[in-house]
């Protein structure tokens, strides 16, 4: 078949997908399928990780339960969440930032590191998935999903629709399920908590998920695209240039020429409203967590589209128990899920887990030695009943795996890591004294 022919048949069935797979009901692209298959190339290689991800995650945001993440660093982190029992896994930019990223050094949230750094996150997280999912696999256990889907954070895009196009392909290739992008201006980026934050226009940022859109039908991958709106508390805007955003422009500049805005939840609810045809779900960073706000920002989106999934930052920035009171945080979720927020998530999860957990341990074991880490492995054992497992440090990390491999290799291997170790002697059958 000629090439031209080949584009044309591509072009038909990708036509035909679009059009009648309820899995882009609803969604609008500013380019055809025959722009999407010029730019593949002849050879599409597979995403698998992207792909079995993208759809795992859709399917759960289908469903009635609500899906809860938290915010992995690491791929120890990622394990013990799914161990744990959570079926989705969310990569913060914030996190990346601040002590995950491949320039090694802390930065606040304001896109200061590489930009390559968090697809390189995914990456070790699904690397890590893939081990334990080989481990059980390799013992007889295959009980457990490890690979949950990864929804991760392409901040503003680190520049214009160029950019966001080829940090989306990475993420993709790296293996995220969902990436989400926010209307902020890249060169200005900051945390949604932090002050000083510029807005680009509305039609901009429209570009910006079009560009993320086309990467992932480039890479014929069903990427869950989010997007985020800082409109509730962003008063600058680049420019007054797009229609759209005339209502909320005051009029005056600052001193670097940006234009300064209103903000609120009405400027937030038309941002969302015109990011909802191109986005899988809506997600407004919010200052507070005020259910006033969500159920306005829910029903205003589902008045005109109706159904359409939303996503809500459950933010450690909060100060929780000051703006709640008991009975509220414990149905917070709940009333959440009930108006629409189907991926609710803590961003800074894997932080403040490990960092408290660490000064916690090195508190203890500064003032009373071995008993304070001694109290910690106990903590273990009584997990383990749990489902916990990795007590067994060695194993936890694939020590019995790649004995299996040597073994394959050389049936009388005699180096074998596991047998004759430590944790073969001590952490089989393991008594904790009182």
């Amino acid at each position: 078949m000629q090439r031209e022919d080949r584009i044309q048949a591509q072009q038909e069935a990708l036509e035909t997908r679009w059009r009648e797979d309820d899995r882009w009901r609803g969604i609008e692209r500013t380019y055809g399928a025959e722009q999407v298959v010029r730019l593949r190339g002849s050879v599409v290689p597979e995403q698998t990780f992207a792909r079995l991800g993208a759809e795992r995650l859709w399917e759960l945001l289908r469903r009635d339960e609500p899906v809860r993440a938290l915010g992995a660093m690491t791929g120890g982190q990622a394990v013990q969440m799914v161990k744990a029992g959570l079926e989705a896994i969310y990569l913060s930019g914030w996190q990346v930032a601040a002590d995950a990223n491949l320039s090694g050094s802390t930065y606040p949230d304001q896109s200061l590191y590489p930009a390559n750094s968090a697809p390189a996150l995914v990456r070790r997280l699904n690397s890590a998935l893939m081990r334990a999912d080989q481990i059980d696999w390799a013992e007889g256990r295959n009980g457990t999903h490890w690979f949950a889907p990864i929804l991760a954070d392409a901040e503003a895009g680190f520049g214009g629709p160029l950019n966001a196009y080829e940090l989306m392909r990475q993420m993709i290739e790296a293996g995220a399920a969902g990436v989400h992008y926010e209307d902020q201006l890249a060169s200005e980026k900051k945390c949604g908590h932090l002050g000083g934050k510029v807005l680009v226009p509305t039609k901009q940022f429209v570009r910006t998920l079009n560009a993320a859109r086309l990467a992932a039908d480039v890479l014929d991958v069903p990427t869950v695209l989010v997007a985020r709106t800082d409109a509730l508390s962003a008063a600058l805007l680049t420019s007054d240039i797009d229609e759209y955003d005339r209502e909320f422009v005051s009029g005056d500049r600052t001193a670097e020429g940006f234009f300064r805005v209103r903000d609120g939840i009405d400027a937030a609810i038309s941002r969302g409203l015109a990011y909802a045809p191109y986005a899988d779900l809506l997600w407004f960073e919010t200052s507070t967590p005020d259910l006033g706000e969500a159920h306005a920002f829910a029903d205003a989106i589902h008045e005109r589209y109706p159904g359409k999934l939303l996503a809500y930052n459950c933010s450690p920035s909060f100060n929780w128990r000051a703006a709640l009171s008991e009975e509220d945080i414990a149905g917070f979720q709940e009333r959440l899920g009930g108006w629409g927020y189907r991926f609710q998530f803590i961003t800074l999860a894997g932080f403040h887990s490990l960092n408290a957990g660490m000064f916690d341990l090195a508190r203890g074991y500064a003032r009373d030695a071995m008993t304070a880490y001694v109290q910690l492995q106990e903590h273990e054992f009584g997990l383990e009943e749990l489902g916990y497992t990795a007590t067994r440090h060695q194993r936890e990390v694939g020590a019995g795996y790649f004995d299996l491999v040597a073994q394959a290799v050389a049936p009388d291997s005699s180096t074998l890591a596991l047998k004759g170790s430590t944790e073969e002697a001590q952490f089989e059958h393991h008594e904790v004294v009182a």
